[in-house]
């Protein structure tokens, strides 16, 4: 039995030095720590990073705000670059499959809001993303644009999970994913209830869910629990019979532990 700490949402950037020390010393005991991304923002997520890979094992997806006032490319690359000079550290997307136990593994991806549910066009939202991240500049304007390109993003995320799904689902009973954005409607909570067609655009990854819809359709035999954040409204929900997900709550300034799984 192993024991797995998951955070998500924590936004560290809201802390100043008093506050980052009390929560690194409030953490639990724990044989790894699972996070499911907005750690901070593209000038100091590596910073924290280093923080955990003291603390144990750590492994991470990266959130749309950790590439806030940077871009997706660069911040991906730095992360890589630590990674590989820090050996409790672990970006999912490059770790492919990662053994827990004899009996569990994990998986992950960072996912992306890929606009495939709700109403996108008809939405008046306008994300920070658009205007923080470099990726999306010059898209501020141009609806068809940002959704070319957030289309590309879930269709990444898709692709990873059915590049690593068949060797984690054939070797382990038991997969976890982690992931920043929900891939399911019904796993897309915000205060209590799931968000409505204006939010649903940006908030869920389809193309995501779609591939892991796939993958545990056909593994009856196996289970996989989902760690996703994104809405910072908590909720659970049962997908598949097989397939359940976990979306963690969060409010900015107070970072916290969402749960500890035991995992055999």
């Amino acid at each position: 039995m192993k024991r797995l700490a998951w955070l998500t949402d924590i936004h560290l950037n809201f802390l100043r030095h008093a506050g980052l020390s009390a929560f690194f010393a409030s953490l639990p005991e724990a044989d790894a720590f699972a996070i499911t991304g907005d750690i901070g923002e593209a000038h100091d997520v590596a910073e924290h990073l280093r923080a955990f890979a003291e603390l144990g094992p750590a492994y991470f997806v990266l959130g749309n705000h950790d590439f806030y006032r940077g871009s997706i490319g660069s911040v991906r690359a730095e992360v890589r670059k630590l990674c590989r000079g820090v050996p409790n550290l672990a970006w999912m997307p490059d770790a492919g499959v990662v053994d827990l136990t004899e009996s569990t593994c994990l998986v992950g991806h960072d996912g992306w809001g890929d606009g495939r549910l709700g109403d996108y066009q008809g939405s008046d939202v306008m994300l920070n993303d658009f205007a923080l991240i470099g990726e999306f500049d010059g898209f501020h304007e141009d609806p068809a644009q940002r959704l070319a390109k957030l289309h590309a993003l879930g269709d990444e995320a898709a692709a990873h999970f059915r590049s690593v799904l068949p060797e984690a689902l054939a070797r382990f009973r038991h997969v976890v994913v982690l992931t920043h954005v929900p891939p399911f409607r019904d796993a897309c909570w915000h205060e209590g209830k799931v968000s409505d067609d204006n939010w649903l655009p940006f908030f869920i990854c389809k193309a995501a869910g779609d591939a892991l819809l796939e993958a545990m359709a056909a593994a009856p035999d196996r289970q996989m629990t989902v760690l996703c954040g994104h809405t910072h409204g908590s909720g659970e929900a049962q997908i598949l019979p097989n397939l359940r997900v976990l979306t963690g709550g969060a409010v900015y300034g107070k970072p916290c532990v969402q749960r500890v799984l035991e995992v055999e």
